[in-house]
């Protein structure tokens, strides 16, 4: 793989592009154009070579891409090439919800334990997994070698989680709860906001009424 610093806007395509890889394989199609990959995935050609370029050289030029092939190498980039245990803060409906989602299973992503600090809550089932004391923490992560956190707490919990799941020795936390976590900068953090994701949304409808209202001027 280069050494270019790589845009998140392409790790993010490049996600995308394995699964649509996947999707083709499970059809039993074995080759593949950039232009039928962008197709797939609603971008162009030339977006699909340029991301594919920062980690190498991929197909052959009349050809195309061996779809087994081009599906490992974006699977090994994206570091899906091994299973990933998590553990996962937060026994609500979110963490309900998380704890039962199937895709991460399918992408190499497993939840090896639940953890919550209210009693009514803890030795009770979500899934297939018992909810945990918080104390239960730092064992868990060293039986299954955990490197990442979900936290899906109250705001006014997640930075105490935080704090916890960084003193554990985790490397990277996936954040739902609507908080900016204060960490070291080791540590890796995505936060996930679905009312800004929303907001987002309706400030586009808002705009592209204006415009339009701009044009009928």
């Amino acid at each position: 793989m280069k050494t270019l610093r790589v845009p998140e806007a392409t790790v993010t395509r490049l996600s995308v592009y394995s699964r649509f890889l996947e999707k083709l394989d499970r059809k039993g199609v074995t080759t593949v154009s950039s232009g039928e990959i962008a197709e797939g995935v609603v971008v162009s050609p030339a977006q699909v070579r340029k991301d594919l370029a920062y980690f190498g050289e991929f197909g052959t030029r009349g050809v195309g891409y061996n779809v087994k092939d081009l599906m490992r190498y974006t699977l090994k980039i994206l570091g899906l090439d091994h299973q990933w245990p998590l553990i996962l803060v937060g026994a609500g409906n979110l963490g309900f919800v998380l704890c039962t989602y199937k895709g991460f299973n399918s992408r190499g992503f497993s939840i090896a334990a639940v953890f919550d600090n209210n009693l009514m809550k803890i030795g009770k089932m979500v899934g297939r997994l018992e909810v945990l004391p918080m104390e239960k923490m730092p064992e868990i992560i060293q039986k299954h070698k955990v490197r990442i956190g979900i936290i899906s707490v109250p705001p006014r919990a997640a930075q105490e989680v935080a704090d916890q799941m960084n003193k554990n020795g985790l490397e990277a936390i996936l954040n739902f709860s609507p908080i900016a976590l204060k960490l070291p900068d080791k540590i890796e953090v995505r936060n996930v906001d679905l009312s800004v994701g929303l907001e987002i949304l309706t400030f586009n409808l808002v705009l592209r009424a204006a415009q339009s209202l701009e044009v009928q001027r």
